[in-house]
């Protein structure tokens, strides 16, 4: 058997008829091509949350309500009122925190004059910039004499200033309203840009937390509390230590019953990263259906090519060829339709990719082991597609062959 003649003869074949190769083709270039570019933004997504979220410390630990359980039943929603002032209290005498600061949002309209945009404010203490890693580019933060006397100022972020007062003016010293509440401007915060959600983390006022909590949502308990290990070894034990200080607050003797939940940023991280890979793997399984599509298509022009080459068969078999040398020229035929399509679909992929993180600005990483993936699966998409096919050609009756019409 020369494999190398019937790789040539293989060719031919599919030369002969160079737009219907292209056409059985088009299925496993688009499915290829949809596999990579899927997986490069999942993955992209991925890496880019593991930065960002990397980017603020791994010794971020964040504290917020949890759902209470008793014997196994969830207790309601009034638990998400469980944080207090004296749980702040206690949290800033752990010994393995070096900062905290409670924490606490509101959405709403903020306007000058005519002009009005729909943000955020947060509460928050003095140490909220260090332990979020937020910069300020002009102005100062707010006092504790601000603080202790819910005093009505606040720092803007750049998109609030850019859609109230125009790209590149000064808002320090000007008033706005937020919900009719009169804040002063003290501070610009740096830009930060959109986080892996798409959220912009520039569209967002800053007001001590006591002018939130007192003036605005007319609550007496806390949203969460944010805070900072004292280094990233002691992570761990600053968790184990807020759990053991919160349960004692709130007379909690049986983890199971807790109310609370304490979180750091590394368990954040693998936490978006496991739904990203379901996400990926998912995108990816939706994108591989084309490649079955293309397989079918692929199976189909075999069995037209069989029927319409078959007096070609019974000729070459009548000279002396035999079955196995029919099945593999059949076989070649059908893997070089795959893997042509593959080569060509992983160009695409690729193309596509850079494409799409130009054009949309998302994140994207191509990963090799999906190239390589995408190629072995096609590969094996033409063998498997092809062999009925081959089988059905090298299986036929030299005699019947030469008469058929």
């Amino acid at each position: 058997m020369n494999y190398l003649n019937l790789t040539k003869i293989s060719w031919g074949a599919l030369m002969r008829n160079k737009f219907r190769a292209f056409l059985t083709m088009l299925g496993i270039i688009i499915g290829v091509a949809s596999v990579i570019a899927m997986l490069a933004i999942g993955e992209g997504s991925k890496k880019s949350i593991q930065d960002q979220m990397s980017s603020m410390g791994s010794n971020l630990v964040f504290v917020s309500p949890g759902s209470q359980q008793r014997g196994g039943a969830q207790m309601g929603s009034t638990n998400a009122q469980s944080l207090t002032m004296s749980d702040l209290e206690a949290v800033e005498q752990a010994e393995n925190i070096s900062a905290v600061s409670p924490e606490v949002r509101s959405s709403g309209q903020v306007v000058l004059g005519n002009s009005n945009w729909p943000t955020s404010i947060y509460g928050s203490n003095s140490e909220y910039l260090s332990i979020k890693k937020i910069e300020i580019e002009s102005g100062r933060i707010f006092t504790e004499r601000e603080i202790n006397t819910m005093a009505k100022v606040c720092l803007v972020g750049k998109t609030v200033v850019n859609e109230l007062f125009g790209q590149g003016a000064d808002p320090i010293g000007q008033t706005i309203r937020f919900k009719n509440i009169p804040f002063k401007i003290i501070g610009v915060l740096g830009e930060r840009g959109n986080n892996s959600f798409g959220q912009d983390q520039d569209d967002m006022l800053l007001a001590p937390y006591t002018t939130v909590q007192k003036r605005i949502l007319a609550a007496t308990h806390l949203q969460s509390i944010v805070t900072s290990a004292i280094s990233e070894e002691k992570t761990a034990d600053a968790i184990a230590e807020l759990e053991t200080i919160l349960r004692k607050q709130h007379k909690i003797t049986n983890p199971m019953d807790d109310d609370f939940r304490v979180m750091s940023q590394s368990e954040l991280v693998k936490t978006f990263s496991s739904i990203s890979d379901i996400l990926t793997a998912l995108l990816g399984a939706i994108s591989g259906i084309s490649l079955l599509v293309g397989g079918i298509g692929i199976m189909n022009i075999m069995y037209v090519s069989v029927t319409e080459r078959t007096r070609e068969i019974g000729l070459r078999m009548s000279i002396g060829g035999k079955g196995g040398d029919i099945l593999m020229q059949f076989l070649i035929e059908s893997t070089m339709l795959s893997v042509l399509g593959g080569v060509i679909g992983i160009l695409l992929g690729y193309g596509a990719s850079a494409v799409i993180g130009g054009v949309m600005g998302w994140p994207i990483v191509v990963m090799t082991n999906s190239v390589v993936l995408a190629f072995l699966v096609c590969s094996a998409i033409g063998i498997f597609f092809g062999w009925y096919p081959a089988r059905k050609a090298s299986n036929l009756n030299p005699i019947d062959a030469l008469r058929y019409e």
